[in-house]
């Protein structure tokens, strides 16, 4: 993935922008593999405290099939999702 495109798109808040590589259906519906690509820099807990996003650029992630919004960067589709609505990461 071309890092140039993120310098002029940067997620606010706690968006996580992801590029889908992966579908398979499950029982409830389809469940999206995505790759991190740019994360925003906070997410606000019920608190109102501030925290880092949990994920980071280059993580593997389970979306919903639904949800997320569309942003086409140089004539490529990617997703933005919020960090709580990500289902979870994998780990290596």
């Amino acid at each position: 993935i071309a890092k140039m495109a993120f310098r002029r798109f940067l997620p606010l808040f706690d968006q996580v922008l992801e590029e889908n590589f992966a579908a398979w259906t499950k029982s409830q519906g389809k469940v999206l593999q995505a790759a991190v690509v740019a994360v925003g820099p906070e997410t606000k807990t019920k608190t109102g405290q501030l925290e880092p996003v949990s994920v980071k650029v280059g993580d593997k992630v389970s979306l919903p099939e639904y949800g997320g919004t569309k942003v086409t960067i140089e004539e490529k589709e990617y997703f933005l999702f919020r960090d709580g609505d990500i289902l979870g990461k994998y780990v290596d």
